[in-house]
């Protein structure tokens, strides 16, 4: 366990967990980001359900 000088692990806990909403909303912008930017056919085609649209009848 990482322990800082000074700091208790109640108040690192609650340091850490009030950030994780904030890091959540950045990680998803991000991953849209990546989708949009990109060949976006290429990552969605690892998604189940949108997957099945894209099919072509050879």
């Amino acid at each position: 366990m990482i322990s800082y000088v000074g700091c208790s692990a109640g108040l690192l806990k609650s340091v850490v967990f009030s950030g994780a909403p904030t890091l959540a909303v950045w990680g998803g912008a991000g991953g849209l980001a990546l989708v949009h930017f990109t060949d976006w056919r290429l990552i969605l085609d690892f998604v189940p359900y949108i997957n099945g649209k894209f099919k072509t009848e050879d």
